[in-house]
């Protein structure tokens, strides 16, 4: 009986319009540098890591790699977040239900859910830690100088971002600690110059703490603050590489 050969899938259009293995990818690949840069800068996931590396960004000791802790925790918090979100309601006392309801349920009902939610507290917590020493490793090491000025307003811009959405967080479990913190928070908004009470409102949905709060800051969480987040963390990775990648030591 005679064998099939099954096709292989390395060698198909599909195959080779996707991971572009040379400069000319119908063509196929050739082993030079040339053909080697082509194929990482034509891919999207290849193209993550540059082709080349300074011999002082392989050094732990120079980064600590603090910028890829906060970015794995970001996405550590993500995948949390949303395991999360399949059981949580941002409702303050609707019908008999609430958040800290909620809350509660997971801690003791939900599979893996404390541990889930001790993640994503605890990794939050690391986040603004990791940011921040981060933020301060690039400023010891003069990393902001040019022609990276604009990548330095770009990570001020993300240090802001995540702490917003600790603070933002911080109010979802709605006990005492969660109303009286966003209480504090929205009346410092109040005192902002020309637009303190359109703040105050815009952020309490409101004259004072209640239920719409809770949902204006839930969706702050989960959508507005993570969307701008990505894109400005999209931002911060190209500017990375059209720097010229890691700076160099002083």
């Amino acid at each position: 009986m005679a064998k099939i050969k099954l096709p292989d899938l390395r060698e198909s259009e599909v195959w080779k319009s996707m991971f572009r293995p040379g400069s000319i990818y119908r063509k196929g690949y050739k082993d030079t540098s040339r053909d080697r840069a082509l194929a990482t800068m034509n891919n999207v996931l290849w193209h993550l890591h540059p082709t080349k590396v300074k011999r002082h960004g392989l050094k732990l000791t120079y980064t600590f790699c603090l910028g890829g802790i906060s970015f794995f925790l970001f996405v550590l918090l993500t995948l949390t977040g949303i395991f999360l979100m399949f059981f949580y309601r941002p409702m303050a006392d609707i019908g008999g239900a609430t958040a800290y309801g909620d809350m509660q349920s997971i801690r003791t009902s939900v599979f893996f859910g404390d541990l889930v939610r001790n993640l994503h507290r605890w990794g939050a917590h690391l986040m603004v830690l990791s940011v921040t020493l981060h933020m301060a490793r690039v400023f010891y090491t003069g990393a902001y100088k040019p022609p990276r000025e604009f990548n330095w307003v770009v990570g001020v811009v993300l240090l802001f971002l995540t702490l917003g959405l600790s603070f933002t967080g911080y109010l979802l479990p709605w006990d005492q600690l969660a109303i009286w913190a966003i209480t504090v928070g929205t009346s410092l908004a109040g005192y902002s110059p020309f637009i303190a009470k359109q703040a105050n409102f815009l952020l309490l949905g409101g004259a004072i703490v209640s239920p719409n709060t809770l949902l204006r800051w839930y969706v702050l969480h989960v959508l507005a603050l993570p969307f701008v987040l990505v894109l400005f963390l999209a931002v911060h990775f190209w500017r990375i590489r059209k720097d010229g990648g890691i700076s160099g030591p002083l």
